[in-house]
């Protein structure tokens, strides 16, 4: 036995030594006698590494069908000339660095992309600058990649001509770290793409969503930087989500919030922070998620809960300074508010153990109101208003009488 497990460790080493002894460098500039970078993928051999040198490249449909390491030296340009799809990858083990790629065609009947890669394993793309794009980097049906140090720049004005900065379609176990995003329809778009990770990303000024993701379950969130997009985050039809965190940051508009939730469950949503915001967390149909360690600072409506929302925790989070701390649209409350800092808060504490003596009542009546008559909220800072909402909170008519703090924070919490 343990001859045969010599033998076997042998002959995987004689492979990975030949395939590294036999591969070689092919070098692409306008003067070599390789002049493209489709010339360069013709000539080369399985696990030949391509460098590429600095300069201008008019090229679109280049196809990569063999495993190859595709390397820029000072950023060559491959314009595509606004023509089409520029590059295609058909191949596993393709590793793609330091290119510049600019001017994709547009097409209302074709998802153009600045790179492609379909059916796919085992790939790296990093170090790209993609610059008058549709959609950017667009990984389709590929499993275990990493896209990461990529920046993509748009000039997306409406939707429907506009394309996705990085897009997962039927992929997973994919790493898509430390991006910039900017000015495209979706920064960062997931559909059915499962255990991958979204780290240390910037998705700021995108015309729809900074994150857009739909059916696509055990997926991480963290250390993403959402801001001042059209419409904040968008994450439907999902389970077992992971958000750490984020921070969600100057989505206002009419229809915007920080983060809309719609049919998700059993997710963690922890140590984000939601700051000025139309809504903080828009959430619908959506159960048992955790709430924990989240700033909600100086939004409209810090939570928006619609409906269908049940066994959700809401633990150790700081509320300051919202228009609305809270939106409840039903009368039915079966999610658990404990142990937050609310900055409203009036209450004492006579025992000095750091909890209010009193329960804290996170929905005001106005709030309600304003849900069923937006034109109401001119009159936010009047004294009537004042009025009615203390009513409300001594003899609760209109909003869930359970819905209540019992442990409200006397000090904002830290951690």
């Amino acid at each position: 036995m343990p001859l045969k497990k010599h033998h076997i460790l042998s002959a995987i080493l004689i492979i990975v030594l030949s395939n590294t002894l036999f591969s070689q460098n092919i070098r692409v500039c306008k003067t070599c006698d390789i002049k493209t970078l489709q010339g360069g993928i013709n000539a080369a051999q399985e696990h030949d590494t391509i460098i590429i040198e600095k300069g201008t490249y008019k090229e679109i449909d280049v196809l990569v069908n063999k495993p190859l390491t595709i390397i820029g030296k000072d950023y060559p340009v491959i314009d595509g000339e606004m023509k089409g799809e520029i590059i295609t990858i058909t191949a596993d083990s393709v590793t793609v660095d330091g290119l510049f790629i600019k001017n994709v065609g547009t097409s209302y009947t074709s998802d153009y992309a600045a790179i492609r890669l379909k059916r796919v394993e085992n790939f790296v793309i990093k170090n790209l600058v993609l610059e008058k794009l549709f959609f950017g980097i667009y990984v389709e049906k590929s499993n275990n990649g990493k896209v990461f140090h990529n920046k993509i720049i748009g000039d997306a004005e409406e939707e429907y001509n506009s394309g996705n900065g990085i897009q997962l379609w039927y992929s997973n176990n994919i790493e898509i770290e430390h991006n910039f995003v900017q000015r495209v329809r979706d920064g960062i778009y997931l559909e059915f793409s499962d255990n991958c990770i979204i780290k240390n990303n910037v998705s700021s000024h995108n015309v729809r969503y900074g994150l857009h993701f739909m059916f696509s379950n055990d997926d991480i969130y963290q250390d993403n930087l959402f801001e001042k997009n059209g419409a904040g985050v968008a994450v439907m039809f999902s389970k077992k989500i992971k958000m750490y965190n984020n921070i969600f940051r100057e989505n206002w508009g009419t229809a915007s919030y920080g983060l809309l939730l719609k049919e998700i469950n059993d997710a963690e949503i922890m140590y984000n922070t939601f700051e000025e915001n139309t809504i903080g967390i828009n959430t619908e149909g959506s159960n048992r998620i955790k709430y924990i360690h989240n700033n909600f600072i100086n939004n409209g409506w810090a939570i928006k809960v619609l409906g269908a929302c049940y066994t959700n925790t809401f633990t150790g989070n700081n509320f300051l300074y919202n228009s609305f701390d809270m939106a409840y649209n039903s009368k039915v409350n079966d999610n658990e508010f404990d142990g937050n800092y609310w900055s409203e808060y009036t209450g004492y504490d006579l025992d000095k153990n750091g909890f209010g003596d009193v329960p804290y009542r996170p929905v005001k009546l106005f709030s309600y109101i304003v849900n069923r008559t937006p034109e109401t909220i001119i009159l936010l800072r009047s004294l009537f208003i004042d009025i009615i909402d203390f009513s409300e909170k001594v003899s609760p008519v209109f909003t869930p009488d359970n819905l209540l703090d019992n442990n409200p924070k006397i000090k904002r919490i830290t951690w």
